[in-house]
Formats: structure tokens, C-alpha cells, sequence
């Protein structure tokens, strides 16, 4: 079994929110040691959200996973606190780039500060989701364009960031729907401890 923790709140559509420290549960579905021109891979799913003393039965696939260095960057303010400033409050960059300005302030792109994709919010962001250009990240799906909680991340984030040597195969949206593949060129393939995830919710399995 593998259990991640939500980081920042998730509104939803019924304008109830998931608490942040609710749990995601999954497993391990398969671990495939390197051999001979092939390299190390893992699989893994995440089924369950436990939110409250509710369980309920979830798919998901990958967009984004950063090692833990990154997510602390991303944490940090680039310039440091004066004597009168609230921490909260400075200005941070997000995991691909965008740019957060405050708790309660907007986010906007890297390259365009008058490129408005989302705001601030206690323990993370809330941004509409874009598509990454040349990679396989969506944008809205299915017409939703409500912000989304996406943490630490950028709203176009998307792969591996401050992992070196690991690859994503699937991102659990094609082959075995929610199955997440990763593969390593090294013989050995290690997701260190305080990495995070920018999970999207595929559907609700019941």
C-alpha cells in the first residue's frame, strides 16, 4: 500500500471543500528490476480518497511529480523578508514557472506578468489549468474551468521536475486507465521521500 497527503484544499463544484491532510491510498501494481536493454520500472495506483469517514473510490492519472528540493524552492520567496513583511504575503515561483504574489494576490505567467491564470490561497494556489506546449498535459477538460488546486505547481506543469534519471512511461490516462509507470536509466529506480504529485482525478469509479 502507498498513501499521499492533500496539501491544499480542493473546492468542488458543490462548493464543499476536501480538507487539506485528507489521504489518497493506492498500491503498488507491478516492479520490474533492470536488465539487459531494459530499464528499472514501477507501477502504481492511487483508487481511494479518504476525506473525513468517507472512502471513496477514485481514478487517477499524473500530470507533474517534483522531488522534494523543488517543492522547498517553490515554497521559498526568492528575496528574503524585511523587518515589516508578512512571509505569507512575498512573492513565490511556482514549479514551471508561474509567479505567486502573496497569499491572496494573483498568479500569473512567467513571461507575462499581465497573464492572469489564478490566485493565491492559504497553503497553495487555485489556477485554471492550461496545456503544456509540447508535452501531452491537457488543459480544461470537458469544459470545467474552475480553478484548480494545484499546490506547488505551475498551472501548464507537466513531467518530472528535480528527478533527475526518472521517466514518466504512463501518466495513467491510456494502456490500464489510473496505472502510473515510471522507469528509471539507472538500475536502481527511487522516488525519494517528500516528493509530491499533481494528481487529476480521471473519474469517480462508482
Amino acid at each position: 500500500m502507498i498513501t499521499g497527503r492533500i496539501m491544499q484544499y480542493i473546492p468542488l463544484s458543490s462548493g464543499i471543500r476536501i480538507k487539506e491532510g485528507s489521504k489518497v491510498v493506492g498500491h503498488i501494481v507491478e516492479v520490474t528490476p533492470a536488465s539487459t536493454g531494459k530499464t528499472a520500472r514501477i507501477s502504481l495506483q492511487f483508487d481511494k480518497l479518504i476525506w473525513g469517514h468517507q472512502t471513496i473510490s477514485i481514478a487517477t492519472n499524473l500530470r507533474a511529480i517534483a522531488g522534494f528540493m523543488r517543492i522547498n524552492e517553490a515554497q521559498t520567496p526568492p528575496i528574503g523578508p524585511g523587518e515589516s513583511d508578512v512571509y505569507r504575503w512575498l512573492t513565490t515561483v511556482q514549479i514551471g514557472g508561474d509567479i505567486v504574489y502573496g497569499e491572496g494576490g494573483p498568479v500569473t505567467t512567467a513571461n507575462d506578468p499581465n497573464d492572469v491564470v489564478g490566485k493565491g490561497v492559504y497553503g497553495g494556489v487555485l489556477s485554471q489549468v492550461r496545456a503544456s506546449e509540447g508535452a501531452k498535459c491537457r488543459g480544461v477538460i470537458e469544459g470545467n474551468e474552475a480553478p484548480q488546486a494545484l499546490w506547488v505547481f505551475s498551472s501548464d506543469a507537466c513531467g518530472t521536475y528535480g528527478l533527475e534519471h526518472i521517466t514518466i512511461v504512463s501518466a495513467g490516462r491510456s494502456g490500464v486507465t489510473g496505472v502510473i509507470v515510471f522507469s528509471s536509466d539507472r538500475d536502481n529506480l527511487k522516488i525519494p521521500g517528500g516528493a509530491g504529485m499533481l494528481l487529476r482525478i480521471n473519474k469517480n469509479r462508482d
